[in-house]
C-alpha cells in the first residue's frame, strides 16, 4: 500500500490535504507563548491543519499542573481568531486532576479542555491511555455522549491494547454508540510493535492511524550520530536508539534523504505515511526552522524500492 491508496478521512474531518499532525506536547514546555504562536502560525500558513495536544501536556514539568498545551492553544486561537482554520486533537486519562476514564470524568474533563482551549468544540477527542478500573462500555458510551452533545466531533482511541479495542466497538454495535474513527499508537521506524497485533485492529474497525513519537524522540531527524549530544530535553530519549539497528537505519534515510534533496526527518516520516492505515504520522518543532522537514513530508512521495528500503533497514 503506497501512500495515494490511504484514505485521509477520519469521518468528518479530512486531512488528504495535509497529512500530518503538529504535536503541541512541547506548547508550555520547551516553547514559551512566543515560539509557540510563531509555530503555530507557520504551519497553518503552509496548509497544515491538525494539532495534536492532551490535557496532561505538560504536568511532568516542575511547576506545571497540566493543561499549558491546551491553554497556549487557546491563547493563539483567541489571538488570531483562526479556530476554522484548524482541527484540534486532544485526550483526556492523564490528568492529574482528572484520571481514568469514568463517564463523570470523562465529561468533566472535557469541559476543562473546552475551557481552557477557548472553544465549544474539541475536533477529534482520544481516550489517552486505557483505564483498567472502568467497564469499556462506559468510557464509549461516555464518549459518544459528548458527540450528541456537541462537545466532540470525532472518537479517537490511544494506547489501546487490539482486545480492548475490539470491546470499545463491541460496546458500539450493541448500544448504537458513535464510532471511534482513530487510533494513536507509538510507532515509527524504530518502534515498530504496532504492526504486530494494533494494525490489525486498526483495520479490522477502520481506524485511521495517527503515529505519536514519529520520529523517535527526535532520532529520525538524524541529528543524533556518533559522538554528537544535542542541546535537547529528549536527548536521551533519542541516544538510546544509537545502536547497531539504528545506525543503519540512519545510513538508509540519508541515502533516501539524498535521493529527494530533502531533510533526513521528511523521509522517516514519509516512511510511516506510506504504511497501512496510517493517515497522518504526528511530529512537534518547537522552533519554526524545526517546522520545514515536516511540512516538505506532507507532500513526499517515496518509491515502493525506497520504502522497502527502509523497511528492511529497520527489521
Amino acid at each position: 500500500m503506497t501512500q495515494s491508496t490511504i484514505s485521509a478521512q477520519l469521518g468528518s474531518l479530512d486531512l488528504s490535504a495535509a497529512p500530518l499532525a503538529l504535536g503541541g506536547n512541547v506548547f508550555g514546555w520547551t516553547a514559551d507563548d512566543d515560539a509557540s504562536f510563531a509555530v503555530l502560525d507557520a504551519f497553518v500558513a503552509a496548509g497544515g491543519r491538525m494539532v495534536d495536544s492532551a490535557d496532561v501536556y505538560s504536568a511532568w514539568v516542575p511547576g506545571n499542573s497540566g493543561g499549558e498545551s491546551e491553554a497556549t492553544i487557546g491563547r493563539w486561537l483567541a489571538r488570531g481568531g483562526r479556530r476554522d482554520d484548524v482541527l484540534v486533537a486532544t485526550k483526556v486519562s492523564q490528568h492529574p486532576e482528572y484520571p481514568g476514564l469514568s463517564a463523570a470524568n470523562v465529561r468533566a474533563a472535557a469541559e476543562a479542555s473546552l475551557q481552557r482551549l477557548g472553544t465549544d468544540h474539541i475536533d477529534l477527542y482520544y481516550a489517552h491511555f486505557d483505564d483498567a478500573e472502568t467497564p469499556v462500555a462506559e468510557t464509549a458510551a461516555a464518549f459518544s455522549r459528548l458527540v450528541d452533545d456537541g462537545l466532540v466531533r470525532e472518537i479517537g482511541i490511544s494506547n489501546y491494547s487490539p482486545e480492548r479495542i475490539d470491546q470499545w466497538f463491541a460496546a458500539v454495535d450493541a448500544e448504537g454508540l458513535h464510532r471511534p474513527v482513530a487510533l494513536q499508537p507509538h510507532y515509527n521506524l524504530v518502534e515498530r510493535g504496532f504492526e504486530e497485533a494494533q494494525q490489525g485492529a486498526a483495520l479490522r474497525h477502520g481506524l485511521g492511524v495517527l503515529p505519536y513519537y514519529a520520529l523517535a524522540s527526535g532520532f529520525l531527524t538524524g541529528t543524533y550520530r556518533e559522538g554528537v549530544t544535542p542541546d535537547s530535553p529528549r536527548a536521551q530519549g533519542a541516544a538510546r536508539y544509537l545502536d547497531v539497528r539504528g545506525r543503519r537505519v540512519l545510513d538508509a534515510l540519508d541515502e533516501v534523504a539524498a535521493a529527494h534533496d530533502v531533510p533526513v526527518a521528511s523521509a522517516a516520516l514519509a516512511w510511516l505515511r506510506a504504511q497501512p492505515t496510517v493517515v497522518a504520522p504526528i511530529a512537534s518543532a518547537r522552533r519554526t526552522d524545526q517546522l520545514d522537514a515536516l511540512l516538505t513530508s506532507m507532500t513526499l512521495e517515496l518509491t515502493p524500492g525506497e520504502v522497502d528500503r527502509l523497511t528492511d533497514a529497520s527489521a
